[in-house]
């Protein structure tokens, strides 16, 4: 198998790592391969690719998107470091408002798959990261939606006090004042 599979503290949060295949000239691995990513239980169409470039200490998120263009995500690291954060946003789920979190680097080969109905955000803990990241939606304004990255009901860590933020995710309302559809349905 081209990629191993465990998850994090909320088990629908997956991390995978590739299969590299060093030698004298550096390294080659497959960072997506649809059949692989099926057999080990992610079969979103994925139809979008972003890129995000940013310096120490930014943070993004923490985002989502509505229905009927909400997205699962599957978040690489190309250069540098994140601290990468998911937060189950699915009113009815057992692990509602509560967040898990890997460092994501690009010294290992490894992504996590964030699905529907969480909220996704990173702060950078390189000098610099550039991100990489497919959606399974592509990016609707009028579905685009956040809660703020301090919000103390959710409480997370963060491992920067003072983080950069844009002025938009800085106005993000909390977990309790979000616009927000989800709800959850157990798997069978």
């Amino acid at each position: 198998m081209i990629f191993r599979r465990r998850q994090l503290g909320i088990p629908d949060v997956i991390v995978l790592e590739a299969q590299s295949f060093p030698d004298a000239r550096g390294f080659f691995l497959e960072m997506y391969k649809r059949s692989h990513f099926s057999r080990v239980g992610i079969g979103e169409n994925f139809v979008q690719d972003n890129y995000s470039h940013s310096v120490r200490n930014t943070l993004r998120g923490l985002h989502y998107q509505k229905p009927p263009n909400a997205q699962a995500k599957l978040v690489t690291v190309l250069r540098g470091e994140i601290f990468d954060v998911a937060v189950d946003i699915r009113k009815g789920s057992p692990s509602y408002g509560r967040w898990t979190s890997v460092t994501l680097s690009s010294a290992k080969p490894e992504m996590v798959y964030v699905p529907v109905g969480f909220a996704h955000g990173f702060c950078v803990l390189s000098d610099e990261a550039d991100v990489f990241y497919k959606v399974s939606a592509e990016y609707a304004p009028e579905s685009a939606r956040g809660i703020i990255w301090n919000d103390s009901t959710v409480g997370i860590r963060w491992p920067v006090s003072e983080p950069v933020t844009s002025a938009q995710d800085a106005q993000l309302p909390s977990l309790k004042n979000a616009d927000n559809d989800f709800v959850y349905a157990e798997k069978r």
